[in-house]
């Protein structure tokens, strides 16, 4: 019995090894590449044009004080900014960063969510709730 196993066990090892060799070589997909900028270029970040954000996309922090008021947090590194403005039921965060070489930082992207639990809210819900209760 312990031969048949031993015989069973190395034809299937073979069997997996050999392969039909009818199939063609399988790759791996990869990524496209991106080219690296040039030293000492600037690259900005991506302006998404997102429905019900008009305003906020690409205003800058004297801007976003104006219309919410003071932000809850306000913290910067290097040249990128996040304020933190805060809703009766939401949290907005609009995070800031220069869109060309010396420029100052505007708002590029933007996050909702919900004070109670923490999870994904409407932008522009949120946007027009921190706005009314300035």
């Amino acid at each position: 019995m312990r031969s048949w196993a031993a015989v069973i066990l190395a034809l299937s090892v073979s069997a997996c090894a050999s392969g039909s060799g009818n199939s063609a070589p399988t790759s791996v997909p990869r990524a496209p590449t991106v080219a690296a900028p040039a030293p000492g270029s600037f690259r900005g970040p991506p302006m998404p044009e997102v429905g019900g954000l008009a305003g906020v996309m690409g205003a800058s922090a004297a801007a976003l004080t104006q219309r919410f008021g003071e932000a809850r947090i306000d913290l910067a590194e290097g040249d990128a900014r996040k304020l933190q403005f805060r809703g009766s039921t939401c949290v907005l965060d609009i995070f800031l960063y220069p869109v060309s070489a010396g420029a100052q930082p505007v708002a590029t992207h933007i996050e909702a969510r919900l004070r109670k639990d923490g999870s994904t809210t409407d932008k522009a819900a949120c946007i027009r709730e921190v706005e009314a209760q300035r």
